[in-house]
């Protein structure tokens, strides 16, 4: 049985005020793991001075501008360390926010080029970490563990919400002893009973856990649903036979990273992409994994190489679905391997379906691109899906070198793949406005207005919101786009896209 009593007063200060906490700003399934403590304001005497040593000043070193921090150096990225100059922060935070996880693959390599690049914070920047924040953020809706993890440790997590965000990602990374001895060590935070408890287990102290689990209950710190389940998270045994609990959203990493220690069911419907990293792991079943690398691959958390191991590690468990996609992309695999023509030409139209079904495209470009180049497929439907894979991979301003047009569509994709435009196939509105964006200066509008103030990053971020609907976007935004992008140097970044745009047209 839990013990239910009124413990030392000394149990009760990191939990205190608990209930008059102001809800999180950050993503909504971010734990409330830490408070930051209150700092003491030193006593004044009579004359508005300190009482003692009210001599001495003290002048803090510059501090680093967490909204500065970067992985990626410029000579990497290319963008100028203004990139943000001129822009108020709050609207560069409200266009990160507003950016899709779910995006062409060239925009979204764009995206994690920005959210991890060394720029200059802005002007107007308030010291409070808020972009980096807003970065870090985004980074996890992508799934993208191991950068948000890095980005966090080179700003330095000694900020209640930068350690708050490292926390949970520590947790989702399965550093969880780590997280809770940082946790421990540092002294300006204040876990919350949640996370105090979780840390006490973690340590091996389980009657401490268990007391202060019960202490906060009484005192009301903790609900019936949170109480739940960290009862059952200390000791499992004591529920047996018992009904499950449900998931009370938000699902937490905290309330996630305890229920599958305890093996309680996930919630129905789709994981957040940064949870999806649990099921990375070799012990997971294998569809599981396949399901969460094509999903991290497609948001790029994940590298394509991942995926392509999974999908030849055995053989097909059944058929429909993924098993499909395994099986389509072993054939493809062993036909490549033996060097076999014919075999090629029959698995290869076959496997990129299966593919693009999941709109992974791109991966199995950026995978099997090089290899496919040696093979000549004249056969229709090889040649085609060869032509697709050469334009989407890496050295896409190679593939005239070895592929020949076979309609006015095809000319006008290889001739955009080597910056030349040539007369859009009559009718073609997609292929009229990348030929405009290509041809003509960008139009007058908001972006041209942004880029006049020099408010480079906006005015890119804004261009990538205009494509959230890829093909399906307005003729004119698409135009406005891309010639946007050309304007402050992304030419190749702009071909890339329209490639994807015209090769991964969504409109049937």
């Amino acid at each position: 049985m839990w013990i239910r009593v009124f413990f030392f007063a000394v149990l009760l200060s990191p939990v205190a005020g608990l209930a008059q906490e102001e809800p999180m700003s950050a993503i909504d399934w971010l734990s409330q793991s830490v408070r930051e403590k209150p700092t003491l304001t030193p006593e004044k005497d009579e004359s508005g001075g300190n009482a003692a040593h009210d001599t001495i000043e003290v002048t803090p070193l510059a501090a680093i501008r967490k909204d500065s921090v970067g992985l990626l150096p410029a000579s990497v990225t290319g963008l100028p360390p203004d990139f943000w100059a001129n822009s108020q922060t709050t609207r560069i935070v409200e266009l990160i926010r507003a950016q899709s996880t779910n995006s062409l693959p060239e925009i979204l390599s764009l995206l994690y080029t920005i959210m991890l690049a060394e720029l200059d914070a802005p002007t107007d920047d308030p010291g409070n970490s808020v972009l980096l924040l807003a970065r870090t953020d985004k980074l996890l809706d992508l799934g993208a563990l191991p950068q948000a993890q890095a980005l966090l440790e080179r700003a330095g997590p000694n900020e209640a919400e930068i350690f708050r965000r490292w926390f949970d990602v520590s947790l989702l990374t399965g550093r969880s002893t780590h997280a809770c001895t940082a946790m421990r060590a540092a002294p300006g935070f204040a876990p919350t009973l949640q996370a105090q408890v979780f840390c006490l287990a973690r340590s091996g102290d389980w009657n401490a856990a268990a007391l202060t689990l019960a202490t906060g209950e009484t005192l009301g710190f903790v609900t019936t649903e949170q109480a739940d389940l960290m009862s059952r998270f200390l000791d499992p045994g004591m529920f047996e036979g018992e009904l499950e609990i449900p998931v009370t959203p938000p699902l937490t990493p905290l309330d996630f990273t305890m229920r599958e220690a305890i093996a309680l069911s996930r919630p129905s419907g789709a994981l957040p992409l940064a949870f999806v990293n649990a099921d990375l792991d070799p012990s997971a079943a294998w569809r599981n994994q396949l399901s969460a690398a094509e999903r991290l691959v497609r948001s790029q958390a994940l590298q394509e190489n991942h995926l392509i191991d999974l999908y030849t590690g055995r053989q097909p468990a059944a058929s429909g679905g993924v098993w499909d996609r395994v099986a389509a992309i072993q054939a493809l695999d062993v036909a490549l391997l033996a060097g076999d023509q014919d075999g090629v030409v029959v698995a290869l139209p076959r496997a990129y379906r299966s593919m693009a079904e999941v709109g992974l495209e791109v991966a199995f470009a950026k995978h099997y691109g090089e290899r496919l180049k040696v093979f000549p497929l004249s056969d229709t439907d090889a040649h085609s899906a060869a032509l697709s894979v050469q334009l989407l991979s890496p050295d896409f301003e190679k593939a005239g070198e070895t592929m020949s047009p076979r309609s006015p569509p095809e000319s006008f994709l290889l001739a955009l793949s080597r910056g030349q435009i040539l007369e859009p196939s009559n009718g073609h509105i997609l292929e009229t406005a990348i030929a405009a964006a290509f041809r003509d200066p960008l139009p007058e509008g908001a972006l041209k207005s942004l880029l006049r103030e020099r408010k480079l990053g906006e005015a890119v971020l804004e261009a990538t919101l205009l494509l959230k609907d890829e093909a399906f976007a307005d003729p004119g935004d698409i135009q406005a786009a891309l010639a946007a992008f050309r304007a402050v140097g992304l030419e190749s970044e702009a071909r890339r896209i329209a490639l994807q745009l015209l090769i991964l047209d969504r409109r049937g």
